[in-house]
């Protein structure tokens, strides 16, 4: 949506007077100012690793690497700097996980598997336990090549774990994580 919204402005010339930032800029920005106080001591017993995808739309296509040190940044202040293996490539010149731009409703499943073989091969490489995908097309891809290639990783969006990291992130938004994430944090009722 984000490339589409500058892609849109610049290809018709219309003119606009606000800034169009990444929501990955703004937790960056607002952790550094202490108004999200994440942190990763949840993280620091478990020893869990996690890896970080690049989203094409945001990253290779929109802003570059500036952006996504502010999406490492974020990712490590989640889970510990320790924590986080690097996937090579990565950046601005990561894989794309083959899922974005509708590839993902497109019906063309078997295709859509052997492009994202890549991905997968490139995750299990890091041996992380988990890849943080911040953007929905990629978590729900990286997801599905997981399963359908026996991958052992699992796959979180960025929004939980900040929502892990605050003690907010209710019982049915942890449905989908490893167990030894599900009782992480459990808000109190």
């Amino acid at each position: 949506m984000t490339f589409s919204v500058l892609e849109g402005l610049r290809k018709f010339n219309i003119p606009y007077d606000f800034e169009i930032a990444s929501i990955y800029q703004y937790y960056a920005k607002w952790i550094r100012e202490g108004k999200l106080p994440v942190n990763s001591d949840w993280n620091k017993d478990l020893k869990l690793k996690f890896t970080v995808q690049d989203p094409c739309q945001i990253i290779r296509k929109s802003y570059g690497d500036p952006v996504a040190e502010d999406l490492r940044f974020v990712a490590k202040s989640l889970v510990g700097e320790e924590n986080l293996i690097e996937m090579w490539p990565n950046r601005s010149n990561n894989f794309c996980c083959g899922g974005g731009g509708g590839f993902l409703q497109s019906g063309y499943t078997e295709a859509r598997h052997a492009y994202g073989k890549i991905k997968f091969d490139q995750i299990v490489a890091t041996g992380a336990d988990y890849c943080i995908a911040a953007c929905h097309n990629c978590h729900a891809q990286i997801h599905d090549i997981a399963h359908h290639f026996e991958g052992k990783y699992m796959t979180v969006h960025l929004w939980t774990l900040i929502g892990l990291s605050l003690g907010i992130l209710g019982p049915n938004e942890r449905e989908y994580l490893g167990d030894e994430l599900k009782e992480i944090n459990m808000p109190e009722e």
